[in-house]
């Protein structure tokens, strides 16, 4: 900055350059540049050198180049440089999450230490094969039409012979269950007393006591189940929701999340399985769209406030190398469609997702020639491609709804009738 100024995001690139500037003592084995939850940065290097002067002085060095380049971000030379046990090291590796090599500098490994914002690191290609052919519904904003949405995804499905399980996981805002079951309706329990009972290692009685089949669903050739937040009495509930996210080193929120999924799916047999996701940035959100086995409907409108928001996600995936491991998952719905410009306002959001999936998650356009099995690469106006938008259409009866129990079969093909059919065909295509 002109100003002189070493701001948060400057680190990196002054970091390579105080490495550049003074070398790697390569004798000091792998090196942890780990900057902590104050934004400050320093070295952590095996405790076994702490008595080796020659490498010590060496690391002395690098430290006082790092201050040097990092102002307020850096620690003093003399507090620069931490000697750990190996254990505490190895928890460096085990938490590949916020753990990353430093370009250009063998052995040297870039370590965040997080509050929040660390579920997004880890899209991880090893979980267990589901039972179910899930999808999370998911957007950067609220208010786009992910609770009708999976209203309608569940009346549909249910309706050809499907079994299908929605899930409320917007718990901080849990209006799926009250819009898709009446009071008398509800369960006597919910998701957040799976989380909080299954602390205490009684999980397993809450599964049977959590969903309810609505009435109108009885009339179906398949079925809908329902797991809302909360049961008919939410009780308790903010101090149920203050500890459902508890994270334990053995046993974190994400695998108890996963193991929730297969109880449920274990206990009832869903061919189809409905998870409404929180909104935005947070880590809530991010564990249904990374840490579990499905795949994602990313809803989206026409702004550049939500395309920014994309963007930030987006290449977060890039930098940190989880692209190949999300984007076969992605799935783009175009919410809300005004009426009066339907055309004009498809074709931008088109070319705005494209633009999008291109710069961030699609390989580079060369290598568009090459066998369809070594690249992840479509073109504009490529049917099917993770950014060509499932449409739906804003309508006033769709608006004027006041509970997801009942919607009319008119509005709901006004509204719904353009995305149902490739929705279907993705649902096959995953099975196949």
């Amino acid at each position: 900055m002109s100003d002189g100024m070493v701001s948060f995001d400057d680190m990196r690139g002054r970091v390579k350059a105080a490495l550049a500037e003074t070398g790697i003592p390569g004798e000091a084995g792998d090196i942890y540049l780990v900057r902590d939850l104050f934004g400050k940065l320093r070295m952590c290097v095996s405790d076994r050198f702490r008595e080796n002067s020659d490498v010590r002085c060496k690391l002395e060095r690098v430290a006082a180049s790092l201050h040097k380049e990092l102002g307020p971000h850096g620690y003093a030379p003399d507090d620069g440089v931490l000697f750990m046990s190996a254990p505490t090291l190895e928890s460096f590796d085990a938490a590949d999450a916020a753990r990353a090599s430093v370009e250009g500098f063998d052995r040297v490994f870039w370590v965040e230490r997080l509050i929040t914002g660390g579920a997004w690191w880890t899209v991880d290609d090893r979980r267990p094969e589901p039972a179910a052919k899930r999808w999370t519904l998911f957007s950067v904003k609220g208010g786009v039409g992910r609770s009708t949405t999976a209203a309608v995804l569940a009346r549909h499905f249910a309706g050809k012979g499907e079994r299908v399980l929605v899930i409320d996981l917007d718990l901080e805002s849990p209006g799926l269950s009250s819009a898709m079951l009446g009071r008398e309706a509800r369960p006597k329990l919910g998701v957040t007393d799976w989380f909080v009972e299954e602390l205490v290692k009684q999980g397993d009685r809450v599964i049977e006591r959590m969903t309810t089949v609505p009435d109108w669903s009885h009339d179906m050739d398949g079925e809908a189940r329902i797991a809302p937040a909360h049961g008919a009495n939410p009780g308790e509930y903010l101090a149920k929701l203050g500890r459902v996210y508890m994270d334990r080193r053995e046993d974190p929120w994400t695998a108890r999340l996963e193991r929730m999924l297969g109880d449920l799916e274990e206990a009832f047999s869903p061919t189809l399985v409905l998870i409404e996701s929180r909104s935005g940035l947070h880590d809530i959100a991010a564990a249904t769209v990374t840490d579990i086995d499905a795949d994602v409907l990313l809803f989206a409108i026409e702004s550049e406030s939500c395309w920014t928001d994309y963007d930030i996600l987006f290449r977060h995936w890039q930098e940190k190398g989880k692209s190949p491991n999300i984007r076969e998952r992605l799935s783009t719905v175009s919410a809300l469609i005004p009426p009066d410009e339907e055309a004009p306002y498809l074709r931008r959001f088109r070319h705005n997702a494209w633009k999008l999936f291109r710069s961030r998650l699609y390989d580079d356009e060369a290598l568009s020639t090459a066998a369809p099995r070594d690249r992840f690469w479509f073109d504009l106006h490529e049917e099917g491609a993770p950014h060509d938008p499932l449409p739906i259409y804003w309508t006033r009866g769709l608006a004027a709804i006041a509970s997801l129990e009942k919607i009319d079969p008119a509005t709901v093909e006004q509204a719904y009738g353009s995305f149902l059919k490739p929705f279907e065909r993705l649902i096959e295509s995953g099975r196949g």
